[in-house]
């Protein structure tokens, strides 16, 4: 008997679907070519990530694998494919072209995450955490020296939105504190500064308080593993890092901050129109219950009119146009997901990460976003599941 090493996967597919999953929505004309606005970089990523993928699935040892269960991703499936088959009953003023491709393009991308990260889940979330450090620090850079201020004074970089922007830089803190854990040094966390600065500048109240939340819980999850030494060091960084970041931050900080978090959420306890466009989806939802108005139903019989792109909750969108049957699929994908990654499988710390991630970005979509925003989340909740289910086993045997 000789043993085999298991190969490691292919870094290009996973750089490629990550660049496409962060770059969002890109076409030509947002880089000046306005003759090639039809040309979307998310089909031409996707299809040359795919490409690499199924040469690097064709190159991996057959072997026999452990049963894995994948009713999550059956279940996800098919709520995409249902809501792309609601635009045949959507009013005449829906974009439906656009919001299926938007689907389609998500749905591949989580199916290609999966089958990527089955190769050796290990390797392939380690290298996500350290890319998604690498871009946070990227959109920080950029929004501070090169973008700057939006019109409201709220940061973004490369064209994207404050809210996805915050995005970014709360899932850096997260790929921080993980590459801390993966490699058990501390010079990972040097950089969080940096993203909680940028986060702050975006403006995305909703964003902060989903990125505050998860990580109360973490805190709260390993509260007896907690040396009270690494307390006090993790206490005392973070104040010289807040002490850093108010005597080095630009003066649109101060000034952000006094507006956007002070005044308007404390004093005014203004939430940007939330109230009112979550009650407009809710009727919407009350009078179309069964099968929902269809796919982007909410901007053709509301938006269009109030000038709204979406619901800006992910679950009431659903709601409205995707009514029950919508809901129900959701709700199965999630809580088969759900029970798929419970305890952490074979990869407890690695899987844990993941699903930080994915919470995080699912708590930021109940504010803000529409259906292709919420890439990050099941992107990050199909590496979790193959972490917890793919047996963690380095060398095989086979015969000499």
């Amino acid at each position: 008997m000789t043993w085999l090493r298991t190969p490691r996967v292919f870094l290009a597919p996973g750089l490629i679907l990550i660049l496409v999953a962060i770059g969002g929505r890109y076409t030509l004309d947002r880089a000046g070519y306005t003759d090639l606005a039809w040309v979307d970089l998310r089909v031409v990523g996707l299809l040359i990530a795919l490409a690499v993928l199924v040469v690097d699935i064709a190159r991996r040892p057959r072997r026999e694998t452990a049963e894995r269960r994948e009713g999550w991703l059956v279940a996800t499936m098919l709520f995409f494919l249902f809501q792309i088959a609601s635009g045949l009953w959507a009013p005449a003023a829906s974009r439906v072209g656009p919001q299926t491709l938007d689907l389609v393009l998500m749905g591949a991308l989580v199916v290609a995450f999966y089958l990527y990260a089955l190769g050796d889940p290990d390797a392939v979330v380690r290298t996500a955490f350290l890319l998604f450090y690498v871009a946070a620090i990227v959109f920080a850079l950029a929004a501070l020296f090169i973008n700057g201020p939006g019109e409201q004074g709220r940061y973004s970089a490369f064209g994207g939105g404050p809210n996805v922007f915050v995005r970014i830089e709360v899932l850096g803190i997260i790929s921080a504190v993980a590459l801390a854990l993966f490699i058990r040094r501390l010079w990972p966390l040097l950089a969080t500064p940096l993203f909680g600065l940028a986060a702050v500048l975006s403006g995305s109240r909703a964003g902060l308080l989903a990125g505050a939340a998860v990580g109360a819980f973490a805190l709260f999850k390993i509260r007896r593993k907690l040396h009270p030494g690494a307390v006090a060091g993790a206490l005392a960084f973070v104040t010289v890092a807040v002490i850093a970041i108010w005597a080095f931050a630009p003066p649109a900080f101060t000034n952000l901050f006094q507006e956007r978090f002070v005044e308007q959420t404390v004093q005014d306890r203004y939430l940007s129109d939330r109230t009112d466009i979550w009650a407009a989806a809710w009727q919407l939802a009350v009078d179309h219950p069964l099968a929902g108005a269809g796919l982007d139903g909410f901007y053709g019989l509301v938006g269009v009119n109030q000038f709204v792109e979406y619901p800006h909750n992910y679950v009431l969108g659903v709601a409205a146009e995707g009514g029950l049957i919508g809901i129900g699929l959701l709700s199965a994908a999630v809580l088969l997901w759900a029970t798929t990654v419970r305890g952490g499988g074979h990869r407890p710390q690695l899987t844990g990460l993941a699903v930080a991630a994915a919470v995080f970005v699912g708590l930021s979509s109940l504010f803000s976003g529409d259906y292709y925003d919420s890439r990050l989340a099941w992107i990050f909740m199909a590496m979790a599941a193959a972490a917890a289910t793919v047996p963690a086993r380095v060398l095989e045997e086979v015969p000499a």
